[in-house]
């Protein structure tokens, strides 16, 4: 049976908390090297936020999201994207961009303030980051609209977290991909938090997963801290998207429970609205160490092969930021690009005073 035909309230999991499979549970079908590719990704991704949090910390970049927890569901569920597919990221994708091919010295660089580390490679179907709250829920419904009416064979899946589900444009997106049946993925990662305000403050709904219903389509929750389930349960969610049972709508919002380790950013202090109790109760679900033990015990992954990977995550975290460093940064200028196809004349004329102040005193000065 499909985990989306689970009962409502039902949570996916293959992995437990110590890395075995859970009764009556089966592994997906991915064959021993994707299978170490992932556990790589999600070491990618835990050595990349540690070293972007010291980044932001020594003042050598701007805000970051950390990701640190959440590695388990970005790394699946985009490894159960087709090539072709699209992905709509939030803000704290860092991990799922990586797994498409997006570079980890252009999300830095994006970080540092640079937008053009926000702009998407032609090669990758990959929509900019978004850091407005749910906008890119209608934008994904309508690309997904958009591939049906062509004729494409093309899913759409957007990320989005706990917090956006009290947006309208989250009840504007589902609607209309269920009232027009797109081939679209709604993918929430619930990390319990939007910021400092908890998800049982945000609804009355005893799952995030169960709002589908309202839409029409299906909603299933997954442990968002197993790779194995997170890539399951997206893989048959595209799979309906891309060729729906007779009488099932395309559509699926997957629920991915989870947890932040870290703060909401680095502007924030998560230890004014949570205990050290509830985060070491969760750190309990680390996906690494479970993914890890299960290798192991496969007989895939050894201890010569966790010191390669965790050598190689590392020289390729330095280049990143090594590349994104040295990069020349952009004109003070650039503030005032991009924001409105003809410039305003209030803007005009701040762009004029910020002109006259670095010919006075130049940027090293203003600027220090």
């Amino acid at each position: 049976m499909s985990v989306l035909q689970g009962e409502p309230g039902d949570r996916v999991q293959i992995l437990d908390e110590d890395g075995q499979v859970v009764d009556g549970a089966t592994v997906p079908d991915l064959s021993d090297d994707a299978l170490v590719e992932m556990y790589r990704y999600l070491k990618l991704g835990r050595h990349f936020d540690q070293r972007a949090v010291s980044l932001q910390r020594q003042g050598r970049m701007g805000t970051y999201p950390p990701m640190a927890g959440q590695e388990a569901s970005q790394v699946g569920s985009a490894m159960a994207l087709a090539e072709g597919d699209w992905t709509f990221p939030s803000y704290r994708e860092h991990l799922a961009l990586a797994v498409q091919g997006w570079s980890l010295a252009d999300d830095l660089l994006y970080w540092m303030g640079n937008e053009a580390g926000n702009a998407p490679p032609e090669e990758l179907n990959v929509f900019s980051m978004a850091v407005p709250i749910a906008t890119q829920i209608p934008h994904a419904t309508g690309a997904a609209w958009a591939a049906k009416l062509r004729g494409e064979d093309t899913v759409v899946l957007t990320y989005f977290g706990d917090g956006a589900t009290s947006e309208g444009d989250f009840h504007e997106g589902l609607n209309f991909a269920g009232v027009f049946d797109v081939p679209a993925v709604f993918f929430c990662n619930n990390n319990q938090w939007a910021i400092s305000l908890p998800r049982e403050r945000q609804t009355a709904s005893a799952t995030l997963a169960g709002k589908a219903a309202a839409y029409g389509f299906d909603g299933v929750q997954v442990d968002g801290m197993d790779p194995l389930a997170v890539y399951q349960v997206t893989s048959e969610a595209v799979a309906k998207a891309r060729d729906p049972p007779d009488g099932d709508l395309r559509p699926t919002l997957v629920e991915a429970v989870q947890y932040r380790f870290g703060a909401h950013t680095t502007a924030d202090d998560p230890s004014v609205y949570r205990g050290d109790e509830e985060v070491e109760r969760w750190k309990r679900k680390d996906p690494i160490p479970r993914l890890e033990t299960f290798l192991r015990e496969r007989g895939v992954l050894g201890d010569e092969r966790v010191a390669a990977i965790e050598e190689s995550v590392a020289g390729e975290v330095a280049d990143a930021i090594e590349t994104a460093e040295s990069t020349e940064r952009p004109s003070p200028e650039e503030l005032f690009a991009h924001v409105y196809a003809e410039m305003p004349q209030r803007l005009e004329q701040q762009l004029q005073y910020l002109r006259d102040l670095r010919a006075r005193h130049g940027d090293e000065e203003l600027f220090q």
